[in-house]
């Protein structure tokens, strides 16, 4: 190999290791802010929806901060999958977002790698001091990842500096310069191999600044770099449903419209924005920041247009609802466990519904004689199952060493709560379905007595049911007290309804003798779904340490 290909793989070499560390440092900073402020960032997209302006500029907030426009686009797509934004919103918090990282490419245009040692340094102190006390660590983070994207672009610039007397990238820009569909091409196909149009843009400033490539094919790979920024959200999107697809879609829409217009006055654009500034560098940022502000002011008023055209391209289809398909968990939020917690809490309380539901299907079917509220409560049993499996392997993918003591302490709250409300509709699957088909085949009839105490107690544990709810949610002490208090409630009402039902025995009532043994299983159940209820309550006296020595009761699985 001659020397002057070795000297040419070293160059490209230090420049891809470059565009890594650049890369690296741009996750850091995202992951960071996401870990301090993930949740205010979804609060302020989902509070300024009602309003395109008001979208807008929460787009380019919550971008600037996370300086990834394909992040917020993910999460917003997100929200559309789950019918938490319209359309035409989403297609404005976008252009926000695009506007968004306009901003910081402006900032880190600038030749700030002076900066890269000092904070690194400055970020790294933050991080060790504060490892294990809150967020202010993830602070350090965001500081050590600015760090390196300095110190990425620094290093970019320097190691590009043997290319420009390099014959081959000659031949390459030369074949780029003279076809502009093909620059746009290759400047899409490369943003989408980094997931981020920033680290491109950043990329393309940084080799324009050294008179590396010439300026106007400078301005068509930013153009490619704006289609190329669509590509990953859009292929991610597809899995959460048309609603979510939608929203990559308008913007590829609104995209290759500012394309198309903008390419056959890419030199007159060159000509007027370097009257700004002829810096190569600055052409380029700066076109980048106008060509987004352009979409921006075109499309913001056209944004139910865009949408209508996305829902045709992309029509509703007609699917049955999959009960058993989960709402709220997604696994973008994996990195951030304040917000997947958040996410798997409401997963939680849907199968708590579920649960409540089961209970009145089963009641009305125990009353009313008609099994077709028997099927119903099994097929809801089989749903509760899948759900609970899909949350249980989503908490398991949290990593813990992630997170807080207070989210560690939500993480077993959660799964703990899930898995009794599983436990429960077992209980009403495998016993309560069968002493009810039992009852309506064999048409027997319990006493007017037998009767009445069985609702009776079920109207205690309806009323746990929805106490233990209101509890996961708020964690109340004195809830927690009144839950536990509930247990003793119903082991009275068991007990005299035990005593009781022995005593028509004695008397030999017809309707209690051939009822006996399902009398006695179905309050034993329900002592059963209590004592799973209940044990939440436990869970959070002892998370605030008011009864620390007090342990969970299990459920009674005698027979």
């Amino acid at each position: 190999m001659r020397e002057a290909d070795i000297s040419a793989t070293i160059v490209l070499l230090n420049i891809i290791g470059g565009v890594c560390i650049l890369l690296w440092g741009l996750r850091m900073v995202r992951k960071g802010m996401t870990r301090v402020m993930g949740v205010q960032f979804r609060s302020v997209i989902s509070n300024a929806t009602n309003n395109r302006l008001k979208a807008f500029m929460a787009g380019i907030g919550v971008t600037a901060l996370l300086q990834s426009s394909t992040a917020t686009t993910m999460i917003i797509s997100s929200f559309a999958g789950k019918k938490l934004i319209g359309l035409s919103a989403a297609l404005a918090v976008v252009l926000g977002a695009d506007v968004g990282t306009t901003i910081i490419a402006q900032i880190l245009s600038f030749d700030f790698s002076w900066l890269a040692p000092l904070f690194l340094v400055i970020g790294y102190f933050i991080f060790v001091i504060y490892e294990n006390e809150g967020k202010v660590k993830y602070i350090g983070r965001v500081i050590i990842g600015l760090g390196f994207m300095l110190f990425a672009l620094g290093w970019i610039s320097l190691s590009s500096e043997p290319l420009k007397n390099s014959e081959g990238l000659i031949i390459i820009l030369k074949l780029l310069s003279n076809d502009a569909i093909l620059a746009i091409i290759f400047g899409a196909i490369i943003t989408w191999l980094c997931h981020s149009s920033l680290a491109v843009i950043l990329l393309i400033v940084s080799l324009s600044s050294g008179n590396l490539i010439p300026v106007e094919l400078g301005l068509l790979l930013v153009l490619g770099a704006n289609l190329g920024g669509v590509i990953a959200p859009l292929l991610t999107s597809f899995k959460d449903g048309e609603k979510a697809a939608r929203i990559p879609v308008g913007n590829l829409i609104m995209r290759i419209s500012g394309v198309a217009l903008a390419i056959p006055f890419i030199p007159l654009i060159h000509e007027y924005i370097s009257l700004i500034s002829e810096a190569p560098e600055r052409v380029v940022v700066n076109f980048h920041m106008f060509f987004n502000i352009a979409l921006a002011i075109i499309f913001l008023p056209l944004t139910s247009f865009v949408a209508a055209i996305a829902e045709k391209i992309i029509p509703e289809r007609y699917d049955e609802q999959d009960q058993s398909k989960t709402v709220y968990l997604d696994e973008k939020d994996l990195d951030n466990p304040a917000i997947a917690l958040a996410s798997a809490s409401r997963e939680t309380l849907r199968i708590a519904d579920m649960v409540e539901k089961l209970m009145r299907d089963w009641m009305k079917a125990f009353t009313t004689n008609n099994e077709v509220y028997l099927n119903r409560t099994r097929d809801q049993d089989d749903v509760i199952d899948a759900i609970y499996s899909k949350i249980k392997h989503y908490m398991a993918r949290l990593t813990q060493e992630a997170m807080e003591e207070s989210e560690a302490n939500k993480h077993i709250m959660i799964l703990t709560y899930a898995t009794n409300l599983e436990h429960i509709g077992d209980i009403v699957d495998n016993s309560l379905i069968q002493i009810a088909r039992k009852k309506i085949r064999s048409q027997k009839r319990f006493s007017e007595e037998g009767y009445k105490e069985i609702v009776e107690i079920y109207e205690y544990v309806m009323e746990s049911t929805k106490l233990a709810q209101n509890l996961f949610i708020s964690g109340d002490l004195s809830m927690a007290e009144k839950l536990i208090a509930s247990k003793n409630i119903v082991k009275k009402a068991e007990a005299q309804a035990s005593l009781k039902h022995m005593e028509r025995l004695r008397k030999g009532i017809p309707e209690t003798l051939a009822t006996s043994s399902m009398h006695m299983d179905i309050i034993r159940d329900f002592k059963r779904i209590n004592d799973y209820l209940i044990n939440i309550a436990y869970q959070i006296i002892e998370e605030n340490e008011k009864i620390p020595d007090l342990k969970p009761e299990p459920a009674d699985e005698d027979a």
